[in-house]
């Protein structure tokens, strides 16, 4: 499925509702996170850069498989965060997130970042989302107990770039 996926990294005005789509569909995200998904795509389309958000767009035939969301940990000089990662449940498990984060941390290297941080819940549900970083070098940096809810800690994943 690798090879049949496109990328790109500008976003345009009918990637919003995708995006809202397609973290639906994973069935890991509330409806809070679904908007907030949305809007982060309609800020950086209103200001661009500004927003500091960036993105990459994994699309099949002109459907989105796919997306990532990152940008600078605000106050810091090399630090950036992972804030948003998502592949559709048809197409899991061959490849597609690997890229995305791949083409992602490229992306940070070059814009002189060494750090990638990315926060995730501690909830059974997302255990294979936290396989999913270890297997890609990330490793817990902190936990948070109850951060989200009762029982619901947050995870806090780093991984140094070389």
């Amino acid at each position: 499925m690798r090879g049949d996926c496109s990328l790109r990294t500008v976003p345009r005005p009918g990637d919003a509702a995708a995006v809202r789509r397609l973290v639906t569909a994973t069935g890991f995200f509330s409806g809070e996170e679904v908007k907030i998904a949305g809007e982060l795509i309609e800020e950086a389309l209103t200001q661009g850069e500004l927003a500091g958000y960036s993105f990459i767009f994994a699309e099949r035939e002109g459907v989105l498989a796919g997306y990532c969301c990152f940008g600078p940990v605000p106050l810091t000089r090399e630090s950036f965060d992972l804030y948003w990662i998502a592949v559709m449940p048809d197409s899991q498990c061959a490849g597609l997130g690997r890229r995305l984060i791949a083409t992602a941390e490229e992306t940070i290297r070059e814009r002189g970042g060494t750090r990638v941080y990315v926060d995730t819940s501690s909830r059974t549900l997302y255990l294979p989302t936290r396989s999913f970083y270890e297997k890609l070098g990330y490793w817990q940096a902190a936990f948070l107990p109850d951060f989200y809810a009762s029982g619901d800690g947050k995870i806090i994943y780093c991984k140094t770039l070389k």
